[in-house]
């Protein structure tokens, strides 16, 4: 790329962000500050740290030209992941009983690599499902398992930390890419048959004993921290509670009010209108991701991470809201873009940013017919991005002239 070329494509990009889904976000920004700040003042000063270095993060990959170098960056990525999930297992640093961190050299900071993974696991798939379309009736047992590898791997290792939730979450976020993307309906019905004759067998031996106390926690009577939550809800009534009269939070009653049960706060501060005002922002956003997998169908990477974001958006609220009303058993998955926490924020704020470009570069290259940024098929393996075929020119023959062409 040319100088004059770089400085135009700068210029331009950002009249092509899709701006609406910047302002989607800003009310569960505004309404968990607002939260965190009445719980813990201090954890309101780190969360406008998390908000500033989100917002970098997520301005530093809105400029990158991720259609161009996919090619390379998705599977360095994912094997330098991988590797660091491989490392937690030998020098990972344990916490409450769970070895899920990476100790920065000379520094105080962790690094969680099972939430960088999610990035990596989806721009993977971005690119084997753009190098390598599904067929018209759908990915077929031998490339759906090929595909499968590059979900399963990570799970696995992410599950033996233990992280069961995340796990659970990438599992579930890398096959709604899949299905969405095309899977023949006789993998789909294999997979239900599978799924329902090992399940006895992985709950009978693939779970530890805290995790099958849960589900007999969730089964029977709710636990201590599912009570408290719903006391919190049903006092906040229809229109909630001022903050001195929140007693279930401000008396810390209420557990991890600040990140994995902030929902419950939010019942009992602002009450069911609140709640409702939050779950209706959730499914817009959600609605709005999928609508834009389906118009920009052809680009499988737009796809790809547009429809990976939207299931990581909607597992991660289900199940959050599911175990704080006693529906789900209680495991530690935070509210997305809401619960106070920096990794979990900063990670949406880079997958918000990359979309941001794969959208407007793909809206820049189509309005911007002089410019010279083209994207190669050998490279990036996407046919959304194909050349158009350059037309031969014709001969003129003496029989033309005479007919006056």
């Amino acid at each position: 790329m040319e100088r004059e070329e770089i400085i135009n494509y700068f210029r331009k990009i950002p009249q092509n962000f899709n701006y609406i889904l910047i302002l989607q976000v800003l009310p569960l920004l505004i309404i968990s500050s607002m939260l965190v700040k009445e719980i813990d003042p201090r954890l309101f000063d780190k969360q406008m740290i998390y908000y500033i270095v989100g917002l970098i993060s997520m301005v530093f990959a809105a400029f990158i030209p991720w259609a161009q170098i996919l090619w390379w960056f998705a599977p360095v990525s994912y094997v330098l992941n991988t590797l660091m999930l491989l490392a937690v297992k030998f020098f990972g640093i344990s916490i409450l009983g769970a070895k899920r961190w990476l100790a920065i050299p000379g520094t105080h900071f962790t690094v969680q690599p099972s939430e960088f993974i999610k990035i990596s696991v989806v721009l993977m798939l971005a690119y084997l499902i753009g190098r390598y379309p599904p067929p018209e009736k759908g990915y077929g047992f031998l490339s759906f398992l090929g595909l499968s590898l590059v979900i399963i791997v990570p799970f696995f290792l992410i599950a033996i930390e233990p992280d069961l939730g995340t796990g659970l979450v990438l599992l579930l976020t890398g096959y709604g890419v899949l299905f969405l993307a095309g899977i023949h309906w006789k993998v789909i019905v294999s997979i239900l048959v599978v799924v329902s004759i090992s399940a006895p067998m992985v709950y009978e031996y693939g779970l530890r004993d805290y995790q099958k106390k849960r589900i007999n926690d969730f089964l029977g009577k709710p636990s201590y921290h599912v009570r408290q939550a719903l006391i919190a809800i049903g006092s906040g009534g229809l229109h909630g509670k001022s903050k001195d009269d929140a007693t279930q939070t401000q008396l810390k009653f209420l557990p991890i009010s600040s990140s994995d049960f902030i929902f419950a706060y939010l019942g009992e501060r602002m009450g069911f209108k609140g709640m409702l005002i939050i779950i209706t922002t959730y499914i817009l956003l959600i609605v709005h991701l999928l609508i834009l997998s389906h118009i920009y169908g052809e680009d499988y990477y737009i796809r790809s991470v547009s429809s990976g974001l939207a299931f990581l958006i909607f597992i991660y609220m289900g199940v959050n809201m599911y175990m704080i009303i006693g529906m789900a058993p209680v495991v530690g998955v935070p509210l997305p873009m809401f619960s106070h926490g920096g990794t979990s924020f900063i990670i949406f704020a880079i997958f918000f940013g990359i979309l941001l470009n794969l959208i407007a570069f793909k809206r820049y290259f189509m309005y911007n017919a002089d410019a010279r940024i083209t994207m190669v098929e050998r490279r990036s393996g996407n046919r959304a991005y194909k050349e158009p075929p350059k037309r031969r020119r014709r001969k003129i023959s003496t029989d033309d002239v005479q007919k006056g062409l």
